[in-house]
C-alpha cells in the first residue's frame, strides 16, 4: 500500500476510529491492529492502530528553538497545532532516509505526528503472539514495548509510545494526593505492561498509603490472581477482603486487559471487586470495548487526580 495508490491521505480518521462495530468486535477476542512502517532501517515497526488519528504525507514544518531531541518544529494540520517527532532522528539512526510520511497519534490526551519514511499495511495479530520486548536483543529496546512475528517471518517491533512521549517531552508530575484513612489495609492489584505507567501508578498509590500488588501482563496478572483467589478459597476467605480493586491496562502483552477482564467477571470468586480499566487509549470505541466485557469504570491515562479520585470511593473493606 503506498500514497500514491491511495491519494493524499493513506488512513483517514474515519476508517480508522469511527467504524466502532467492527473495531468493539476485538473486544475479547485477545486480538490487536497494527499499522506496520518503516523509518529508514532494515526493521519493520508497528503502532496500535487504535492510537493513529491518521496517516498523510509530510507537510512543511515549522522550526522552533529549543525543541526536545527528535523534534523537529511543529505542523499546523486542519487548525490544530502539534509537535513533530522524527523517529528516524530520534533512534539515531546513521545517514537517515528521507521521512515522507507523517502518522498523527493520539495517546494520553497528547496528538503528536511521527515522521516516517513509509506506511505498509495494517495487520490482525493474536496478543499471546505479541511477547515484551524485556530481555530481547534489540537496537531501540527501551523505545519498544513488545515484539511479534508475521505469518511471513517478519518481526516487527511495537513502539512504546508511552515510553517516548515521557523521553521527549518529561514525565507527568503527581499532583497532590491525600491519603486514605486506614489506607494501609488496603491493597488495590494493577497490571501494566508500561514501565512509564507502573512508576507512576505506584507513586500514586503510594502516596494514597495503599498497598498494592502488581504485574507486567495479563497472563501474568491472570495466573496471579487465580493464585489468590485459590489461596484465599483454601482459607475460607472472602478475597473481597485482601483486594479491594483490580486496575487494568488495556493492551498487554500476552493477554489484554479485556481478556483479563472476561476471566476476572467469568470467576464468581472476584465478585464485588470492581474492575478500571486505565488506559491512554481513551476513545469512545475503547470505553464501548471496556463496557462490553465488564470493566466497571475507565480512567484515561495519565491524570493522577482523576485516578486517585476513581479509586478512593472503591476502596472499602
Amino acid at each position: 500500500m503506498s500514497l500514491e495508490q491511495t491519494g493524499t491521505q493513506l488512513v483517514t480518521s474515519g476508517s480508522i476510529l469511527d467504524a466502532v462495530d467492527e473495531r468493539t468486535s476485538l473486544a475479547g477476542s485477545n486480538k490487536m491492529e497494527i499499522l506496520l512502517f518503516s523509518i529508514g532501517s532494515n526493521e519493520t515497526f508497528g503502532i496500535n492502530v487504535f492510537k493513529v488519528k491518521e496517516v498523510t504525507r509530510a507537510i512543511s514544518i515549522t522550526k522552533t528553538p529549543n525543541m526536545p531531541h527528535g523534534i523537529d518544529g511543529i505542523v499546523s494540520l486542519r487548525g490544530h497545532v502539534m509537535p513533530v517527532l522524527n523517529l528516524s532522528t530520534f533512534m539515531s539512526l546513521g545517514n537517515p532516509a528521507e521521512q515522507k510520511v507523517m502518522m498523527v497519534a493520539e495517546y494520553s490526551r497528547h496528538t503528536l505526528g511521527f515522521l516516517v519514511k513509509d506506511v505498509d499495511r495494517i495487520v490482525r495479530v493474536d496478543w499471546d503472539k505479541v511477547h515484551a520486548a524485556e530481555g530481547m536483543a534489540n537496537n531501540h529496546e527501551n523505545l519498544i514495548t513488545a515484539i511479534t512475528e508475521l505469518p511471513n517471518g517478519t518481526l516487527v517491533s511495537i513502539l512504546d509510545v508511552e515510553q517516548i512521549l515521557s523521553t521527549v517531552f518529561g514525565e507527568d508530575v503527581v499532583g497532590k494526593i491525600e491519603r486514605i484513612e486506614k489506607g494501609h489495609e488496603m491493597c488495590v492489584f494493577f497490571v501494566d505492561d508500561s514501565t512509564v505507567a507502573r512508576k507512576k501508578i505506584t507513586e500514586v498509590l503510594d502516596r494514597m498509603g495503599v498497598k498494592h500488588i502488581q504485574a507486567h501482563n495479563g497472563q501474568e496478572a491472570w495466573q496471579r490472581l487465580k493464585g489468590l483467589a485459590d489461596a484465599a478459597q483454601h482459607s475460607n476467605i472472602n478475597l473481597r477482603k485482601q483486594i479491594q480493586v483490580i486496575l487494568v491496562d488495556a493492551e498487554m502483552p500476552e493477554m489484554d486487559g479485556y481478556v483479563l477482564t472476561q476471566n476476572i467477571k467469568a470467576d464468581r470468586r472476584f465478585d464485588n471487586i470492581p474492575v478500571v480499566m486505565h488506559s491512554s487509549l481513551s476513545s469512545e470505541a475503547n470505553r464501548a470495548m471496556g463496557k462490553r466485557v465488564g470493566v466497571d469504570y475507565y480512567v484515561a491515562k495519565f491524570d493522577s487526580t482523576m485516578l486517585s479520585d476513581t479509586l478512593r470511593p472503591l476502596l472499602k473493606l
